[in-house]
């Protein structure tokens, strides 16, 4: 039970580090300016209700000799190096050599409740007909969906995991079960403490308070995971078992035999 526990955890942290995508070779050179609802996304935040559709304003600025040619735009949004949600329109258009295009399109976000809440980093990409990155804008949207969206679920999910890891790490401690090396009462404790991680930046991101932005995930994840471990490294050695003193002598008495005869 404990090692399913801990490769659960294991597993959440290293999406953080190891699951964020490749990055896509640029195929042209465009600058993107994007504005949701005739407010620009640059340096702020933007409110994202599912519940009415969203006017997506785009602008690319072509600072090549040659002109460019735009397949489809895509709005997603990534937390902990996970995609939670993405929308493509397929919309062709040209931005010709040292000029810029305007475009606008309406987005029916529905589904969004179902997918994310909270704080997310979001970008607006222009893709190619081989789906590489022309350009693109990034900005924090504030997703105003449910808390058992597939983001509130994995947040939940993570919790369980994490305060079975605790139970566990403490009820080896309390039952003196912990290795007697120290490195490895350590190495117990650390789980417990990349979910402990884990756990506090989603819940800042639900609550809208922080986004999980890599400067500041990373950071508070490993933080978490660093005090566990150290928890674990100091914890007092295990209580040796209960042994018989090697120079107590156990001696049975046996009754003396006696026949007697009539």
């Amino acid at each position: 039970m404990g090692r399913v526990i801990a490769a659960g955890v294991a597993l959440g942290f290293c999406v953080v580090l190891l699951g964020a995508p490749p990055a896509s070779a640029d195929s042209g050179s465009l600058d993107v300016q994007v504005s949701i609802d005739h407010r620009p996304i640059e340096d702020a935040t933007v409110a994202i209700d599912p519940a009415n559709q969203v006017e997506l304003q785009v602008t690319a600025t072509n600072s090549g000799a040659a002109p460019v040619k735009v397949r489809s735009v895509r709005l997603s949004g990534v937390a902990l190096a996970l995609t939670f949600f993405a929308y493509d329109t397929t919309a062709p258009f040209e931005v010709p050599a040292r000029g810029s295009v305007t475009r606008t399109f309406v987005l029916d976000l529905g589904d969004l409740t179902g997918q994310a809440t909270g704080l997310l980093p979001s970008s607006v990409e222009l893709l190619d007909a081989q789906r590489a990155t022309l350009g693109e804008a990034t900005t924090v949207a504030d997703v105003r969906g449910s808390f058992w969206s597939v983001y509130g679920v994995f947040g939940l999910a993570m919790l369980v995991l994490t305060v079975l890891a605790w139970v566990t790490a403490l009820l080896a401690l309390a039952r003196h079960r912990l290795a007697p090396n120290r490195w490895r009462r350590g190495l117990r404790f650390l789980p417990a403490g990349f979910g402990t991680g884990l756990v506090a930046v989603i819940s800042l991101s639900v609550l809208r308070l922080v986004p999980p932005e890599p400067a500041i995930e990373i950071p508070v994840v490993l933080g978490a995971a660093a005090i566990a471990f150290l928890l674990g490294y100091l914890t007092p050695h295990p209580a040796p078992p209960a042994v018989a003193d090697s120079d107590t002598t156990v001696r049975l008495a046996v009754p003396n035999t006696q026949e007697f005869t009539r």
